[in-house]
């Protein structure tokens, strides 16, 4: 790659960055070329160049944030030895809870974005489709990983996946909303109470305080037995 691709392909990503940091905070309807451009540090012409419309800045700034995650998710899972560990550490990072790199709330308030655009927009409803596929077919391998290994029960992997994807969504949708009942860690603690049921393993507090912390497994005594 040429040394002026390159400049080109990392101005590229630093606008999709700013562009997740300003819908993030502004939300789309109130968020302008402009605003993306001045926390860039760019020219709206050039955002232009790159993306031509914001509704295709939104579908790339997801698509870049998903990148990002699932490069983050890859990394945390490598080491871990177990289809178990390597799913509650899926959970974890789909919670943002505990020892997790920040921005997760930042892409859950983009997928409300897409989500509410979805209907409306055949392309942003096909990102849709492809974003939600690859996260639920991430889901399905880590359970035949731990049913072939005798960690789980031979459920169907891939109706747990959407199940499990299903829940994380619209619990995720009441944690960026600042439900009171429903604060980041009670996330967690429901989706790992399903896991565990679903696929037969144990979990219980003192799991919950290895995961989180033992402050947080004092604080919530009991609330991730299923």
């Amino acid at each position: 790659m040429s040394p002026r691709r390159k400049l080109s392909e990392a101005r590229r990503r630093q606008i999709l960055q700013a562009a997740v940091h300003v819908i993030a905070e502004q939300g789309l309807c109130d968020t302008g070329i402009k605003d993306v451009a001045e926390r860039a540090g760019s020219s709206p012409a050039l955002v232009i160049y790159y993306f031509g419309t914001k509704d295709q800045l939104l579908r790339e700034a997801l698509t870049h944030a998903e990148s990002h995650f699932y490069e983050e998710t890859a990394s945390a899972l490598a080491g871990l030895p177990s289809a178990g560990e390597r799913l509650v550490r899926l959970v974890q990072l789909s919670c943002g809870v505990g020892d997790v790199p920040p921005g997760i709330l930042e892409e859950w308030v983009l997928w409300l974005d897409l989500w509410a655009r979805a209907p409306r927009d055949p392309d942003v409803a096909r990102d849709r489709e492809a974003h939600d596929r690859r996260w639920r077919q991430t889901i399905a391998g880590i359970v035949r990983l731990g049913q072939a290994a005798g960690e789980f029960a031979p459920v169907d992997a891939d109706a747990f996946s959407l199940c499990l994807a299903a829940l994380i969504d619209g619990l995720a949708i009441q944690v960026v909303l600042g439900d009171p009942e429903v604060p980041a860690e009670r996330m967690f603690d429901l989706c790992m109470a399903t896991c565990a049921r679903e696929l037969g393993f144990a979990w219980d507090a003192g799991d919950r305080a290895r995961v989180l912390g033992a402050r947080a497994g004092r604080a919530a005594s009991g609330a991730g037995a299923g």
